[in-house]
């Protein structure tokens, strides 16, 4: 079943929270993929494109990225 795009950036939200709270950051290498409840995510592409992208996202969602010591 397909997801809508926010499911999936709910997804990629839990993925970059899981990371930051191991990692302590939010550097993540362009290959990295997090498992998330057994699904893994493309959680360094996700990342590595929503910086260009950050003009399009909601103030909402910068603000949820920045929370996470987003590197814009």
């Amino acid at each position: 079943m397909r997801k809508s795009q926010d499911e999936l950036w709910e997804r990629a939200m839990t993925a970059a929270q899981q990371f930051h709270a191991r990692e302590g950051h939010l550097r993540v290498p362009r290959q990295h993929r997090e498992d998330v409840d057994g699904e893994l995510l493309g959680l360094g592409s996700f990342v590595a494109n929503a910086g260009p992208r950050a003009a399009k996202l909601s103030a909402e969602r910068r603000e949820a990225l920045s929370a996470l010591d987003m590197r814009w």
